[in-house]
């Protein structure tokens, strides 16, 4: 009934769209009851009355109940479920046993409390996840009041008239008012990845009226301007964009699998595994040497319990929560969790040269003409590219305005020049071009006006202009320019042309074929200098062995001049042409040699990155602009700031308030701590658990009786459960966050089997000793009787415990443990006190009812021996296993 109700709106919608997308521009202002000049504060507020406010209301309860489902559904938890309904179907249905009821119910807790601690850790990332996205701030160009003012794209009412730039993202549903070489992308509906062309002044043909999803003068919310510029209508916000639903589908299913989830789900693998084996193992082993077949199925299901790590989903997230937290205090916001684990494990940062090395703060220093001379034409020129451009105006455009407003008078030339038409800057042409018309000097004329990159310019000039005299642009000419441009950027400034075209005569709207024959009047040189703490953060990430490649698209020169500046390694530089021209094997060669890359294309940025990852890397990218889009996306960990582009801060992993390589610094070292915690209680775990299999397995084997009750096997693996839960907040060790960290499954079996069988070794002394001398000597030497069992449960039990407690403080570092290396206070209480806790429970009231009884004081200095065994055997195996491999 309400997938009908739901397709029914959408039929609805569609009609809807196909009317607004057929009718003309007033029909549609008419419709909506506006005006181009955009809405009026009072109106804005009674439209947003009416149609509602521009956010997507989630259904609360609905996340709520995805978050339970997904608490539900991790590998270990049914895991979990599958034995504990097993345990139940055994000693209720198929061997009925009214002994296990306790059994049953501990591991039906221990079920509970995996599911309810996991479901409230979900919920507690989701607040703080959605605190965190609150602070980044993604705003949308609104003509409001008369004025083109920057909001947040809440405020976006049905009626207001939009203001579109490269790099935009469209805030809810809109047609096309006007529109010039607009393209937008909007994957995320159609699966195609080509952006495509969006044109406001379009006739809709019969035959397109069926494909919705590609009105030319229609788009969805969730598009995102590519190139070029436009303004646009709203004539839906909120929950009835057309799109609502696949909005809120693509925004949860955002999260991308990391390394660190693949590893997951290969140890989840591993464990289920082992516990299909161990069940039939140990329940076999069990029922021919004891007799009892019931008794030993259920003990197998117990110790199967004890392979299942109930409690790494809530850890890792616990972690994760703490990281971000922790992170949002420095001025980092992470958007998505799952890249702190990433953040660890990166070696290789790339970052975009522009306001990351230096301070982002253009100050145009020179307007010189082709004699190096300064003159007022060449900024004046210069202003009307700026100031008459519609699309997104960046630090070099802003600094030309703020020059023209100190040394011209530009209300006289804003009155005598009225813009006709602009040529959108793109990455390919690397220019751009107004066209203007003089009212005033040579009433009528048209005047294109074109800055760019220094090639590009020259290739589509004919001309140059001296003193007012026009000659043509001749090889030597082109040389001179170059050798010219060559000194500028020797001095760190950037360059570069600016140029014009008398009375250009289009077929149609203006458009890049239009700029040919220009006649170059002069250079623009600009100077943005590094930041003063770049040059010490460097050097802190390259100690912190994370390897840093400068991405650029300016030339070699002003980057080797900035580069030195700031220490770094300039000896070999690659450009964009020798990157396109490698082989796929010599640019697996070029990006582990070189880490300055020069005059390079979204395009080129993208295939670096890949090349890096094939090489085995983990990468991460810090970039701001449009440029940056693609590259971002295929790296491991993607970081920008908060005054980036709508397309970047959406697809970012983490947002900085302000780009600075020391945050980024402190963050790496931050993912790496998380990392490392999450790390430890997989060591512990893994160490624990086959020490805990080898005991179990041969003491079946050996043992007349059960090495433990079920329950008692299963209260010790709660106990030691709880005990992990302190991990998160445990310290790192400074050599460990030195190094990127990364995990492979393949390493972890060596670990294991080095230091897996000491707890085992433990265990089988405490065995013995509880056997052969501690129950004989209290009891005496009738093994079948329930005190002698009773006292060796007690004694096991105990040993156990402070044996797993004992692991996370040996094994959480390479060092001594106690002397050289020490657990967070709150950790050493918290394990400390859960053993004591489980030491006092053969002597109390509810001993008994466990199967324990009270141990003589003589057993603790036993406990005291066997751990110093503990800790010396293995230091032993540590200095042996540092000789090869790393802890």
């Amino acid at each position: 009934m309400l997938k009908a109700a739901s397709k029914k709106r959408l039929n609805v919608d569609i009609r809807r769209i196909q009317q607004i997308a057929r009718e003309s521009r007033s029909e549609t202002l008419a419709r909506l009851q506006a005006s181009a000049e955009g809405l009026s504060t009072n109106k804005a507020e009674e439209n947003r009355k009416e149609y509602g406010k521009n956010e997507i209301r989630n259904n609360v309860n609905a996340s709520k109940w995805r978050l339970f489902w997904e608490s539900i559904a991790t590998p270990f938890t049914v895991v979990l479920i599958i034995l504990t309904l097993a345990t139940l179907f055994t000693s209720y249905i198929l061997v009925p046993q009214g002994d296990n009821v306790d059994t049953v119910i501990v591991m039906a807790v221990l079920l509970i409390i995996s599911v309810v601690v996991n479901f409230v850790q979900k919920i507690r990332i989701a607040k703080v996840t959605e605190k965190l996205l609150d602070m980044v701030s993604v705003t949308t160009n609104i003509r409001r009041d008369g004025d083109n003012v920057e909001l947040p794209t809440d405020e976006v009412v049905v009626g207001d008239v939009i203001n579109l730039s490269a790099g935009d993202m469209i805030p809810a549903d809109m047609k096309l008012l006007t529109s010039k070489d607009l393209f937008c992308s909007s994957s995320y509906l159609d699966g195609d990845p080509e952006p495509a062309e969006k044109m406001a002044n379009v006739a809709l043909k019969p035959k397109m009226l069926a494909d919705y999803l590609n009105y030319p003068n229609i788009l969805y919310e969730g598009t995102t301007v590519v190139s070029g510029s436009g303004s646009g209508i709203i004539f839906a916000v909120g929950n009835n964009i057309v799109f609502g639903k696949k909005v809120q589908e693509i925004s949860r299913k955002k999260v991308k699998t990391t390394l660190f989830d693949r590893e997951m789900k290969q140890l989840a693998k591993i464990l289920i595994i082992a516990t299909a084996i161990l069940v039939p193992l140990l329940f076999i082993i069990n029922g021919l040497t004891k007799g009892d077949w019931g008794e030993s199925l259920v003990f197998a299901l117990a110790a199967a319990v004890g392979l299942t790590p109930e409690v790494l989903p809530i850890i890792v997230n616990s972690n994760l929560k703490k990281g971000a937290l922790e992170m949002s205090k420095q001025g980092a916001m992470v958007k998505q969790l799952n890249a702190i684990q990433n953040l660890g494990s990166t070696d290789v940062f790339c970052i975009d040269k522009t306001g990351t090395l230096t301070q982002n703060q253009v100050v145009l220093e020179r307007h010189y003409d082709l004699d190096m001379d300064e003159t007022p034409r060449i900024l004046k020129f210069s202003y009307l590219n700026a100031y008459y451009q519609t699309g997104m105006k960046g630090l070099i455009d802003k600094a030309v305005i703020d020059a023209a407003g100190d040394e011209l008078d530009v209300n006289e030339i804003q009155r005598d020049y009225n813009k006709i038409d602009e040529i959108p800057f793109d990455y390919t042409r690397k220019r751009m071009s107004v066209v203007v018309v003089d009212n005033d000097e040579h009433h009528g004329q048209h005047l294109l006006v074109t800055k760019g990159a220094a090639e590009g310019m020259l290739d589509i000039s004919s001309k140059i202009e001296l003193n007012g005299k026009t000659e043509d642009l001749t090889a030597a000419w082109r040389k001179k320019i170059l050798n010219q441009i060559n000194e500028l950027n020797d001095d760190g400034l950037r360059v570069l042309l600016i140029g014009y075209k008398l009375n250009p005569a289009p077929v149609g709207e203006f458009s890049a074929k239009d700029e040919t024959d220009l006649t170059i009047i002069g250079y623009l040189a600009y100077l943005d200098p590094p930041k003063e703490s770049t040059k010490e953060a460097l050097q802190e990430l390259k100690n912190d062995n994370v390897n840093v490649k400068i991405f650029t698209g300016d030339n070699e020169a002003v980057t080797r001049a900035v580069a030195l500046q700031v220490g770094l390694n300039v000896d070999t530089v690659y450009d964009g042409q020798q990157i396109e021209a490698a082989t796929p094997n010599e640019l697996a060669e070029i990006v582990e040699k070189c880490d300055i890359f020069v005059r390079l294309t979204p395009e080129l940025r993208t295939k670096i990155i890949n090349a890096l990852k094939q090489n085995g890397h983990t990468v991460g990218y810090m970039g701001n602009g449009n440029k940056d889009a693609l590259a971002m996306n295929v790296a491991d960990v993607m970081i920008t700031s908060n005054n980036a582009v709508d397309i970047i801060k959406e697809s970012a992993d983490i947002v900085f308030e302000q780009k600075d390589l020391q945050l980024l610094e402190e963050m790496i070292i931050m993912g790496r701590k998380v990392f490392s915690n999450t790390m430890k209680y997989i060591k512990t775990f893994l160490v624990t658990d086959f020490g805990s299999m080898i005991a179990m397995v041969v003491s079946s084997l050996i043992l007349p009786f059960l090495p433990l009750l079920p329950l008692q096997l299963l209260i010790l693996n709660l106990l030691y459960s709880i005990s992990c839960l302190a991990i998160p907040f445990d310290s790192v060790s400074k050599n460990y966050v030195k190094k990127p960290q990364k995990w492979s499954i393949k390493k972890w079996p060596k670990f294991v089997l080095n230091f897996g069988p000491i707890p085992a070794i433990i265990d089988f002394i405490a065995m013995a000793g509880m056997f052969y001398w501690f129950c004989p000597n209290l009891v005496g030497t009738n093994y079948h009787h329930w005190v002698f069992v009773s006292l060796f449960y007690s004694g096991i039990f105990v040993e156990s415990l402070w044996t797993r407690s004992m692991v996370i403080h040996v094994l959480r570092d390479e060092r001594f443990p106690f002397f050289k290396q020490r657990a967070t206070p709150l950790v050493f209480l918290v394990t400390l006190a859960l053993a004591l806790f489980g030491s006092a429970l053969p002597s109390s009231n509810i001993g008994p009812n466990l199967g324990l009884m009270q141990l003589p004081l003589s057993f603790s200095l036993f406990v005291v021996v066997l751990e110093i065994i503990y800790v010396l055997l293995t230091t032993v195996v540590k200095k042996l296993y540092l000789k090869k491999e790393k802890f």
